[in-house]
């Protein structure tokens, strides 16, 4: 069992990672923020140990995915804030504009660019994460890719594109 202090790093660590997946699930700041809150109650009650901090950050993405998996099956969804309120978690315009772009495809394509660029995950470890192949990644990612760019056209998308190569 982690300490008080322990419990603080470990949120302060990931708390952003899990908040913008759950967010990426439900365009909604407040069940974004349940999401977080009970993926934590769950990964500090529990007696798991980890290999390192790819493992750690790994088992709580999934954890976070499969919770918000079960409430999109429940019938807790609540569709409460305008696109436009959920689009200020983007820091700047340009971020901001692609931001509103990927928040505007649907579920699966947002989600697997979420967690490749924004998230950083490979397409094998998405894959990982989802139970699927990684070619099934690869292929949803490149629909998603090109739905984006039709949502973008294609002086935003070189734009995005190349900010990712140089970061």
């Amino acid at each position: 069992m982690l300490n008080k202090q322990e419990m603080e790093e470990k949120y302060d660590k990931y708390k952003d990672c899990v908040f913008r997946t759950a967010f990426a699930y439900f365009k909604n700041i407040a069940d974004a923020e349940d999401i977080t809150s009970e993926v934590f109650i769950k990964y500090f009650t529990s007696d798991k140990h980890f290999e390192d901090e790819q493992h750690e950050k790994g088992w709580l993405m999934r954890i976070t995915i499969n919770r918000c998996k079960d409430i999109l099956k429940s019938c807790r969804i609540k569709k409460t804030i305008p696109l436009e309120e959920a689009c200020n978690v983007a820091v700047n315009q340009e971020e901001n504009t692609v931001y509103s772009a990927v928040m505007t495809l649907p579920k699966k394509d947002r989600l697997v660019i979420h967690l490749y660029y924004y998230e950083g995950y490979t397409a094998k470890e998405i894959a990982e994460l989802w139970g699927k192949s990684p070619q099934s990644v690869r292929t949803r990612l490149t629909r998603a890719r090109k739905k984006l760019k039709k949502n973008l056209g294609e002086e935003q998308t070189y734009e995005h594109e190349r900010l990712q190569t140089d970061a």
